[in-house]
């Protein structure tokens, strides 16, 4: 197994996503504060590491577009709430339906939960669907570096 610290990609890809999610933590803090609720902040900081990781990665993968579209809709939501009723309605988009290809060897639950676990991963064909879960776990165990690192250097000052 290759080490994620010689891969220049990885590298990158943490150092962007640390500097997009320190960000958004400083101007969370900015915003409220005093101390949230626990669950309402756990939920807050965990929107910001995925968007800021979605950011760091940019467009180019199929997870990343959308956990960005997911962020759009709900600050669309959050606007459409002062809405009128009927605007709302005009406004919703339906998803589109789900790609049926079949894997060989692969069982249909199976693929099934992985395509739930992967974001966008309901589109998908099933080749692209490895490429895009072996790519969001290297993501997410670069985020899991990143915010190990924030935390120990902020427990230890």
């Amino acid at each position: 197994m290759k080490n994620p610290t010689t891969n220049p990609s990885s590298s990158m890809i943490r150092t962007r996503f640390a500097v997009r999610f320190l960000h958004a933590m400083k101007k969370l803090n900015k915003k409220t504060p005093a101390p949230s609720p626990y669950r309402r902040r756990f939920h807050t900081i965990r929107a910001a590491a995925c968007a800021s990781m979605a950011c760091a990665v940019g467009p180019r993968k199929a997870w990343s577009r959308a956990i960005l579209k997911k962020i759009r809709a709900r600050t669309l939501h959050h606007y459409l709430i002062n809405k009128s009723r009927n605007q709302q309605m005009m406004m919703i988009k339906r998803g589109n339906p789900r790609d049926e290809e079949l894997a060989v060897g692969f069982g249909y639950g199976e693929e099934d939960d992985l395509r739930g676990l992967v974001p966008g991963g309901e589109g998908m064909g099933f080749c692209r669907l490895l490429s895009e879960t072996a790519h969001y776990i290297k993501c997410l165990r670069a985020q899991v570096q990143v915010m190990t690192n924030v935390l120990d250097h902020y427990s230890s000052t």
